[in-house]
């Protein structure tokens, strides 16, 4: 559905209005849905929970200890990289 020339210039209007008072939305709007997009550390660090996990349920199932344990190790470290790959963050030892 095409819209009038009076909607035309109506959002024409809202768009330079936002880019006028927030431009940091209007750069973000802009941009399009990049932002979400996953990163490897994140897609690595859901992978090495669910390995870990697995690992944990292996190591119930057997009765072995250090399978568990290595599996809880396991399912730490990855949440570790799955939440700073959430922050966007590789950090180099200084903030920001």
């Amino acid at each position: 559905m095409a819209l009038s020339d009076e909607e035309r210039r109506r959002l024409e209007k809202l768009e330079q209005e936002l880019a006028a008072t927030d431009p940091d939305l209007d750069r973000e709007l802009q941009g399009g849905m990049s932002r979400y997009r996953a990163s490897a550390p994140t897609i690595y660090g859901l992978l090495a929970v669910l390995a870990g996990f697995a690992l944990v349920l292996a190591g119930i199932i057997t009765q072995l200890a250090f399978i568990g344990v290595a599996g809880f190790l396991m399912m730490v470290a990855g949440s570790h990289w799955f939440l700073n790959g959430l922050r966007g963050g590789h950090r180099t030892g200084h903030q920001t």
